[in-house]
């Protein structure tokens, strides 16, 4: 393994982890605020916490102008539609829940690779590491019985994640085939600021544009979710742009998304313990990565 490949694989778990804490985070901000305002503040919040780490400041508006189709497709797919569709999802269902559900991405991501992309197919290998991933998150939702707790409005709540990881997948095909110069962190500065203001304007019709209790807790919940959106999503843009990386590959490190995000909500949130269907499912899913990229043999060639 060569360090660049090393270095590429820690960003990247980074980013899951970044990831996985949001699901405990969000469901403490919600007690104070509704999901599509939620949304909004963070995403917005987040685009502006970047604008310093973005390159030249005189040269903000003259980007936007110059690459406004890419931040806008993405910023439309990655934080518009697929985060509108999370907040509401996640305000429904339990918060490990949607860890597990959201784990399920890189599946989803897999097969829009493969007919969307020339140079990554979907292989006998990638699909049973995939599937098998995929088992232990399954594993882990049998073992919390989610259908019989929570019924109909469980299972519409799943629906619209699932909702949220297609326009997801599309997002991050989009940024992947976009090879230019562009900045990443001026990418996810833009889109994300954009999104967040879109998510705004569409809580008005809905009516979820309410008044916010400012707790501390609220305000230490929501600056945590708007660091984690700045910090992960630009490390995942970057990741996405680096040579030789493959969208269904580094999208497998998701999987560490269901078990950490699980595992915090655990921890933080009330009502939600561990047993052992959950944790066999968690090393199911820790062993479908070792085999997803220890098990390629030698003479592959990843730099498609």
């Amino acid at each position: 393994m060569n360090r660049e490949r090393l270095n590429i694989w820690l960003l990247a778990v980074l980013a899951c982890f970044l990831w996985s804490t949001a699901f405990a985070g969000i469901k403490i901000a919600l007690r104070y605020s509704t999901p599509l305002m939620l949304g909004g503040i963070r995403f917005f919040l987040a685009g502006i916490l970047l604008i310093p780490f973005s390159g030249r400041l005189r040269d903000y508006g003259r980007n936007i102008k110059k690459y406004y189709r890419i931040i806008l497709k993405i910023s439309v797919f990655q934080t518009f539609i697929a985060y509108g569709f999370f907040m509401i999802g996640i305000s429904i269902v339990p918060a490990y829940i949607g860890a597990i559900v959201v784990g399920s991405s890189p599946l989803i991501t897999a097969v829009g690779s493969h007919f969307l992309l020339k140079n990554d197919k979907i292989n006998v290998r990638k699909l049973a590491a995939v599937f098998a991933g995929i088992a232990g998150i399954v594993l882990i939702a049998v073992s919390r019985n989610p259908v019989t707790k929570t019924g109909q409005k469980e299972l519409i709540g799943i629906g619209i994640l699932f909702c949220g990881l297609l326009a997801s997948a599309m997002g991050n095909i989009s940024v992947y085939k976009d090879k230019g110069e562009i900045n990443p962190v001026f990418l996810n500065s833009v889109q994300i600021g954009i999104g967040g203001v879109l998510l705004l304007l569409l809580s008005v019709p809905f009516k979820q544009f309410k008044p916010i209790n400012l707790t501390l807790e609220f305000i230490a919940a929501l600056l945590w979710l708007s660091f984690l959106s700045a910090a992960a999503f630009s490390i995942w843009f970057y990741l996405l742009k680096v040579k030789g990386t493959k969208v269904s590959e580094l999208n497998l490190w998701k999987f560490i998304v269901p078990v950490s995000g699980a595992v915090l909500s655990w921890i933080i949130l009330p009502g939600e313990n561990p047993d052992i269907f959950s944790i066999a499912g968690m090393i199911i899913v820790a062993l479908s990565i070792i085999f997803y990229f220890f098990g390629r043999p030698v003479q592959e060639n990843t730099d498609g």
